[in-house]
C-alpha cells in the first residue's frame, strides 16, 4: 500500500511568513494567467481544474506548484476522506492560504463538499466568495432507485428544499453543482434531466461524472448536449474496472481517459460543439481513499498529463 504524504503545519507557516503582507482576498486573484480565460474567439480549449485529492493527503504547498504543470490555473479543494486539503485550508488560515495561491498563481476554482451536503453549504459559500471561488460540488439528498413520475417528484422536492440555500448562492455568486453519484437521488440520466428541467436558478447546476453512468459514448455525448445549459463541471473519468476494491495499479488506472475502453471522442465533440466553458477535471479514485493515485507527486502529475494529451489529441482531430 502506498503511503500518503503527511500534512506539516510548520511548512505552511514557513510559506506564509514570506507573504505576510497580503492584501484583501478580493485582490489575490488579479493577474491570473491567460490560461484561465481558455475560451477565446475562434478557439475552443478545455478549462482544466486540478483536483487536490488526486494527490491524497499531500500538503497544499506541494500540490499548488503542480497545478500549472497539468495545464490548469485553478484547484478543486477536497476534504477527508478523499483528500484533506480543505482541512489544511482551515488550519493554515485564510490569509496564509491566499498567500500560497498567489505565490503559485493559482485560483481556488472549486470546493468539493460531500461532507457538508447540499443543505450545509451556507458558510462554505461565503468563504468561497472571499476567495473568488464560483463553484461548490456536492451530492443531492433524497430517495434512491426511483423512476418516472416518482423520480421527478423526488427531484422537485429536493429542489424545493434547496431554495433557501440557492438564495445564499445567488447572494455570494456561487454555483452549487450536483454530481450524479451512485446510491444518490441524482444518479441517472433521467434524474439529471429533471434537475435541469426543474431548477429555479442558474446557481443550481450539474457536475457530470461519466464514471457513474452507462459506459456508452453515444449516450454520454447526447446527455452532454442535453445538459449543457446547466453543466458546470465535466469529470474526464470513466469506469474502467472500478474503484471499490484493491486491484493492481494498472487496472485501477483504467478510470483515466485514454486508458480504459471508453472512447472520449464523442464526448469531447459534444463539449466542443457547445463551446463548454465550465470546468474539466481529469479524475479517478484510488483505493483506499486518501492515498494519491500514484506514490510520487511527479508521477501523479505525469499521469494527469498523459490523459490530458489524449483529450487534447481528440479535440484536435474533432
Amino acid at each position: 500500500m502506498m503511503n500518503s504524504q503527511p500534512f506539516h503545519r510548520r511548512s505552511w507557516l514557513h510559506a506564509a511568513s514570506s507573504f505576510a503582507a497580503v492584501g484583501c482576498l478580493s485582490n489575490v486573484f488579479q493577474g491570473q494567467k491567460s490560461i484561465f480565460a481558455q475560451q477565446t474567439a475562434g478557439t475552443f480549449r478545455l478549462k482544466y481544474l486540478a483536483a487536490s485529492c488526486m494527490y491524497g493527503y499531500t500538503d497544499l504547498a506541494r500540490i499548488l506548484p503542480e497545478v500549472a504543470k497539468q495545464g490548469a490555473a485553478a484547484i478543486d479543494v477536497w476534504p477527508k476522506v478523499h483528500g484533506n486539503q480543505r482541512e489544511q485550508m482551515t488550519e493554515l488560515g485564510e490569509e496564509a492560504f491566499a498567500a500560497l495561491l498567489k505565490k503559485h498563481d493559482v485560483s481556488l476554482g472549486c470546493i468539493t463538499q460531500y461532507k457538508l451536503g447540499p443543505f450545509g453549504l451556507q458558510e462554505e459559500m461565503r468563504l468561497a466568495k472571499r476567495f473568488g471561488c464560483k463553484t461548490i460540488v456536492t451530492g443531492a439528498i433524497g430517495p434512491t432507485n426511483l423512476n418516472g413520475p416518482e423520480l421527478k417528484k423526488a427531484v422537485s422536492t429536493f429542489i424545493e428544499q434547496m431554495k433557501p440555500h440557492l438564495a445564499v448562492a445567488e447572494e455570494t455568486g456561487v454555483t452549487i453543482a450536483i454530481e450524479n453519484h451512485a446510491n444518490n437521488l441524482i444518479n441517472t440520466p433521467d434524474s439529471l434531466r429533471y434537475l435541469l428541467e426543474l431548477r429555479p436558478s442558474k446557481h443550481l447546476s450539474i457536475a457530470m461524472a461519466p464514471y457513474h453512468l452507462p459506459q456508452d459514448e453515444k449516450l454520454l455525448a447526447s446527455l452532454i448536449e442535453e445538459l449543457m445549459p446547466a453543466l458546470a463541471v465535466f469529470y474526464a473519468w470513466q469506469h474502467g474496472d472500478g474503484c471499490m476494491k484493491q486491484m493492481p495499479k494498472e487496472k485501477e488506472l483504467l478510470q483515466m481517459p485514454g486508458r480504459g475502453t471508453l472512447d472520449f471522442g464523442p464526448l469531447l465533440s459534444a463539449l466542443k460543439a457547445n463551446r463548454f466553458d465550465g470546468w474539466t477535471s481529469i479524475f479517478m479514485h484510488p483505493f483506499p481513499r486518501g492515498i494519491p493515485i500514484l506514490e510520487k507527486v511527479d508521477d501523479v502529475t505525469a499521469e494527469i498529463n498523459r490523459s490530458r494529451s489524449y483529450l487534447e489529441d481528440l479535440l484536435r482531430k474533432g
